[in-house]
């Protein structure tokens, strides 16, 4: 294990990392380049998820990125999958982080059993989603909070009309990554999990986009860096001026349980 990921005792309580560390730790392929436009995601969710003491969280369809684990370095987090083979994952085996092959329809847990639940791009690929969304709430303790990121109704690829010249066809993309919808609109979501959500926040921008289309598109690796270095004064400028936006392609929600 890298030390710099948990090097805290779990289950201890605490906030969530720095920026700077959680950043550091994008999980995503060619994280510099390729996997830049997950650093969106990472800086949207950083901003969104409260700095407040976390002992055992629960990241349903977590796979194989550890971001919850990141995001609390300090708190046992459980993972839920329900593809067995991610229990291999280096993530998931962290001290502190326990893998638990499952359905988010139906949760093997206690009710209020977690101070914290996290679903990062998962509730696009469930058809029960209203299950999976009650499943959440039903395991958070009072007090406690969940996270949630998934792209929004408007998500479309290429983003740009330009880039179906190099671009794979949609349809055969959100069939490999699963999706069974395109994404959410807030009030889709709100109405998903009984009220609007107390927070949002967006990313993925026209301008970042570009670098997201190129990451995805047909090209061979090389030649994806290439353009993506090529587009990256496009890129870094739009991921500059859109840190804090409240609107994107992509959403991060959080609601709070009283």
């Amino acid at each position: 294990m890298n030390r710099t990921a948990r090097d805290l005792p779990c289950g201890a309580g605490g906030g969530k990392a720095t920026l700077g560390a959680f950043l550091a730790r994008n999980p995503f392929p060619y994280p510099h380049t390729l996997g830049f436009f997950y650093r969106e995601k990472m800086r949207a969710v950083h901003r969104l998820a409260p700095d407040v003491a976390v002992r055992h969280a629960l990241d349903i369809g977590g796979g194989r990125s550890g971001l919850a684990a990141l995001l609390y370095p300090r708190a046992r987090i459980t993972t839920l999958d329900h593809e067995a083979g991610h229990a291999a994952a280096a993530p998931n085996r962290w001290p502190g982080v326990d893998f638990v092959c499952g359905d988010a329809a139906c949760l093997p847990f206690a009710d209020a059993a977690f101070d914290a639940v996290t679903m990062f791009d998962l509730i696009e690929h469930v058809p029960a989603h209203e299950r999976v969304a009650a499943e959440a709430l039903r395991v958070l303790r009072p007090g406690g909070f969940l996270l949630v990121s998934t792209p929004c109704e408007n998500w479309r690829f290429p983003h740009h009309r330009f880039m179906r010249l190099i671009a794979r066809a949609e349809a055969e993309l959100l069939t490999e990554w699963g999706h069974v919808r395109r994404g959410y609109s807030l009030d889709a979501l709100a109405a998903l999990f009984g009220r609007a959500p107390d927070a949002t926040g967006g990313f993925i921008t026209p301008m970042t986009a570009l670098g997201h289309d190129i990451a995805f598109s047909r090209l061979g690796r090389r030649a994806r860096i290439a353009l993506w270095l090529a587009a990256s004064p496009l890129t870094l400028a739009g991921y500059a001026l859109g840190r804090r936006s409240p609107t994107g392609i992509e959403v991060v929600a959080r609601w709070s349980v009283p």
